[in-house]
């Protein structure tokens, strides 16, 4: 006989989650992957900066985020990560591939 969990279920399978429709393009692709990264990482979105095509019929987002407020605010630090979706817009992984100071230019 199973006994019943914490949350008052009995078995010992982990609860089914919900699966959801494929992603319909890179404005729901970049919309899915800030709003997993941010939920995962805890940092403010500062905006998607790039969405193409990954491999597989998934997605390849790069999300910018502020880590560390400062002021000014041009001292900033800010970072964009690589987030990689499925072809169902599930999360693969995700990277910092760069951090930066808010104020500074590109080279």
């Amino acid at each position: 006989m199973t006994e019943a969990g914490a949350d008052g279920r009995r078995g010992g399978s982990a609860p089914s989650t919900k699966r959801r429709r494929p992603v319909r393009g890179a404005g729901e692709a970049g919309r899915r992957a800030a709003e997993e990264l941010t939920e995962l990482i805890r940092h403010r979105l500062e905006g998607v900066s790039a969405v193409c095509r990954g491999e597989d019929d998934g997605w390849v987002v790069d999300v910018d985020v502020l880590e560390l407020a400062r002021i000014p605010d041009t001292t900033s630090l800010l970072a964009t990560y690589r987030v990689e979706l499925d072809a169902a817009g599930e999360l693969v992984q995700y990277r910092r591939v760069a951090r930066f100071r808010r104020g500074a230019q590109d080279q």
